[in-house]
C-alpha cells in the first residue's frame, strides 16, 4: 500500500532557518515516502542536547538550514514506499539518530553500524521528528513493542540507547563503582542501566533535585559538585572503576578522569561545544586508564532498551511540551531547569 490522500495536507514543523536564530513553526507539505521508506505520523519526539547543538551549528560538521531537528521520534506508520516489507501500516516505530547506513562497510557488517562513514542522521543530515510527519528508512526504524508508550519510547530512542551503550562499552562488572557525571536526560537512565548490570552507582550533579532523582533511581552515593570536589569525594570512596561523562563541559570530563582508580575506564559520551579536554599522559599510563568514546547505539541496542522498559526494569523521567513551545523548551534545557527530558507531543 502506498500514499493516501492525507499527503495532500500540510503539517506543522519546527524548522531551523539559520544557526542561532529561534526556530520557526512552519506549515510544510507532508513528505511522501520513497522506495524503501515509510511515512510516520509522529506521536512524540524528545528534545536532546544534540538538537540544540544542531540548531546552533556548534560542531565542525554542520547541518544545512533549513532543516527539521529531532532524533527521538516515535509514531505510527501511515504509508509505505515501494519495496518495504519490514513494517506494516499501523506499526509503532522509533526514528533514531542513525537514519541509515550503507550496510556494506566493515562497521555495518561487524555490528558497529553507528561508525559507518556513509550514515545519515535524523534531524541533522535529513529532516527529523520535530514535525507532525516524517519519512524514515524502513530498515532503520525500530519497532516499539506493546507495553512501551510513545511518550516513554521517545527519550529511550536516544537518551536510553546512548546511555545503555555507554554502560555496555564500559563492560561494568557486578559491584564495580560507576560514577555518572550529569544526572539528566541520559544520566538518569545510565544510573538505572548501571544498577541493572550490578554496578554500585555514584551520581554526580550540581542540582540537588538531580541528586535526589539519582538516589530514587538506585544510586548508592551522590556527590553535589556545587558544594564539594567530586574528585576528592569519589576518591574517598576508593575511586571509580568506571566514569560515564554526560555533563556537557570539558571540566566535568577532566573531573571524571581524575575520579578513577587504577585500571579505571572513562567513557566519553557528551559532546561539549568547546570540544577539548586535558588529560595527563603520565597518570593515564601509570594507572592503566582507558579512555573510550561511545556514540549512541545500534538498532539491536535500541531493541534491548525497549525490551527492558517493557519488562518494567526502567523508568523514564520526562515532561511533555507542545511543538509550538520549542524555543521556550530549548531555553529550559540550556538553563538546566528540566528534571531529565522534555518530549514534544503531537
Amino acid at each position: 500500500m502506498f500514499l493516501n490522500d492525507r499527503l495532500d495536507d500540510l503539517m506543522k514543523a519546527a524548522v531551523v532557518t539559520q544557526f542561532g536564530a529561534p526556530l520557526e513553526i512552519q506549515d510544510r507539505a507532508v513528505p511522501a515516502p520513497g522506495a524503501g521508506q515509510i511515512l510516520v505520523r509522529l506521536e512524540a519526539c524528545g528534545l536532546c542536547h544534540t538538537d540544540i547543538h544542531a540548531a546552533h551549528g556548534d560542531w565542525p560538521v554542520k547541518p544545512s538550514p533549513p532543516f527539521v531537528p529531532g532524533h527521538e521520534g516515535v509514531g505510527i506508520v501511515e504509508s509505505l514506499g515501494s519495496g518495504v516489507s519490514s513494517h506494516q501500516l499501523g506499526d509503532r516505530v522509533a526514528i533514531a539518530w542513525l537514519g541509515s547506513a550503507c550496510g556494506e562497510c566493515r562497521y555495518c557488517i561487524d555490528g558497529r553500524e553507528t561508525l559507518c562513514q556513509a550514515q545519515t542522521n535524523s534531524g541533522y543530515s535529513v529532516d527529523g521528528g520535530w514535525a507532525e510527519y516524517a519519512v524514515a528508512n524502513a530498515k532503520y526504524a525500530v519497532a516499539v513493542p506493546d507495553g512501551v508508550t510513545a511518550f516513554d519510547a521517545a527519550p529511550l530512542t536516544c537518551a536510553g540507547v546512548t546511555s545503555y551503550k555507554a554502560v555496555k562499552v564500559a563492560n561494568v562488572q557486578p559491584t564495580e563503582r560507576v560514577a555518572v557525571f550529569g544526572v539528566g536526560g541520559l544520566g538518569h537512565l545510565a544510573v538505572q542501566y548501571a544498577r541493572i548490570v550490578g554496578g554500585t552507582v555514584i551520581g554526580v550533579d550540581l542540582a540537588q533535585s538531580k541528586l535526589d532523582l539519582a538516589k530514587e533511581l538506585g544510586a548508592t552515593y551522590v556527590v553535589d559538585a556545587s558544594r564539594q570536589d567530586p574528585v576528592e569525594a569519589i576518591q574517598a570512596l576508593g575511586g571509580a572503576d568506571v566514569a560515564l561523562a554526560f555533563a556537557v563541559t570539558p571540566r566535568a570530563f577532566e573531573q571524571a578522569f581524575r575520579s578513577l582508580r587504577p585500571g579505571g575506564r572513562l567513557i566519553c559520551v557528551a559532546l561539549p561545544a568547546e570540544g577539548t579536554m586535558q588529560i595527563p599522559i603520565f597518570e593515564t599510563v601509570l594507572k592503566g586508564i582507558s579512555i573510550v568514546g561511545s556514540i549512541v547505539g545500534t538498532r539491536q541496542d535500541l531493541t534491548e532498551v525497549f525490551a527492558m522498559h517493557a519488562a518494567g526494569l526502567t523508568r523514564v523521567i520526562a515532561e511533555g511540551r507542545a511543538i509550538e513551545q520549542v524555543n521556550e523548551s530549548v531555553a529550559e534545557v540550556l538553563a538546566g531547569q528540566v528534571p531529565a527530558r522534555l518530549v514534544f507531543e503531537f
